[in-house]
């Protein structure tokens, strides 16, 4: 798994780098290396999940640097996908937390397989992953796929509590890809469950294992009895582990800017005087719990780019009856209707919104949008 470790780094949290990053983007080489584990991918997810920048932006970058369209369509289809998830959620809502399409089928728990939990699967490439996972926050999709398929489709747990224990550790942690793109595994969210044997995993991974639970040929796929080594099942309690309230400061003459986990773009507003909050509500974080690293990331993100941030620990409700504000702004996002104020859109790569019941009739869409 060397290949794996040496390609996975600290995310930086300065946008100068941020942006350094998005400029060595190899397009071309993301679309013909993506799947591997060494592939040319990007590295920028957890930067669009909080916000930071956003799917149009690195889009709009590509093709500034003289890409076409034509040249790079997978690099494009795949930020598309971060688009599409999130237009689900917003049609959706709080149903993309249950099974979406179809019930998920050969369920025989709602926990989570401890062998997954603590990396000791038997399948070496997983169990890497899984240890260098909790050390960055970071996973390649191969392998979120992979990790999936062993708790959905082997160890037979719905997908619901393994898809949280995910976005937990993840710095790119974001609901609608995450929870879909689990759902989309088990196959409630696709006419069928996504399944990988060792073979595939070897080839993608770079190793040469056998006699695991998945060396077995495709059309013994998923299996019938849950392996020996994936019964042992946990129920996990994942907690947040918030910062403790401190006061704040508010300008009552300049209007606010309400800034939180889906949203910390530095370059919002910037040109205004205002007070710049980054609001973490504990009802959020309850629903969707986050570890200590990816608190830890998402403050020092606010902190070392949105001048004179203030962090304010508790409900939006609380913040509002606490301080006398002016305007208050805010960026749409579906778990931010219960905000009051004045809502500004997210930028979105194509102007192509509503519910698509598959990918790809979305995809068709945007393509309209291109010209290839």
């Amino acid at each position: 798994m060397e290949l794996f470790e040496q390609q996975v780094s600290i995310f930086p949290t300065s946008y100068s780098e941020i942006l350094q990053r998005v400029r060595n983007i190899d397009p071309v080489k993301y679309g013909s290396s993506r799947n591997y584990i060494n592939g040319s991918v990007t590295y920028l997810s957890p930067y669009i999940s909080r916000g930071i920048i956003s799917t149009k932006f690195v889009f709009d970058e590509i093709l500034n640097q003289g890409y076409q369209p034509a040249q790079i369509g997978k690099f494009i289809q795949e930020l598309a996908w971060r688009d599409y998830w999130q237009q689900v959620w917003i049609a959706k809502g709080n149903a993309i937390n249950r099974d979406l399409k179809h019930p998920q089928v050969a369920v025989s728990n709602s926990g989570f397989s401890k062998a997954i939990v603590e990396a000791k699967t038997g399948i070496e490439a997983i169990d890497s992953a899984i240890q260098e996972f909790y050390r960055t926050g970071y996973l390649h999709n191969h392998l979120r796929m992979y990790i999936a398929s062993i708790a959905c489709n082997s160890a037979q747990s719905h997908w619901n509590l393994p898809a949280k224990w995910m976005y937990y550790h993840l710095l790119d942690a974001d609901w609608a890809s995450n929870a879909l793109s689990w759902q989309w595994v088990a196959g409630s969210n696709a006419n069928k469950k996504y399944v990988a044997n060792q073979e595939n995993i070897n080839n993608y991974c770079f190793t040469n294992q056998q006699n695991t639970f998945l060396d077995v040929p495709y059309e013994s796929l998923p299996l019938s009895e849950i392996p020996e080594i994936l019964k042992e099942v946990e129920y996990l309690e994942l907690k947040t582990p918030l910062p403790d309230r401190q006061p704040i400061v508010i300008d009552e003459k300049l209007p606010t800017c309400i800034y939180n986990f889906y949203n910390l773009d530095p370059l919002w507003k910037k040109e205004i005087s205002a007070n710049r909050i980054l609001l973490l509500e504990s009802s959020h974080f309850k629903e969707y719990p986050v570890s200590q690293k990816t608190m830890d990331f998402i403050i020092e993100l606010a902190e070392e780019n949105i001048t004179n941030i203030q962090v304010y620990v508790g409900e939006f409700n609380e913040l509002i009856k606490d301080h006398n504000f002016a305007d208050i702004y805010y960026k749409e996002h579906p778990l931010n209707n219960h905000y009051k104020g004045i809502e500004k859109p997210r930028d979105w790569m194509f102007d192509v919104k509503g519910y698509y019941p598959s990918f790809f009739a979305f995809w068709k869409k945007c393509k309209k949008r291109l010209d290839f």
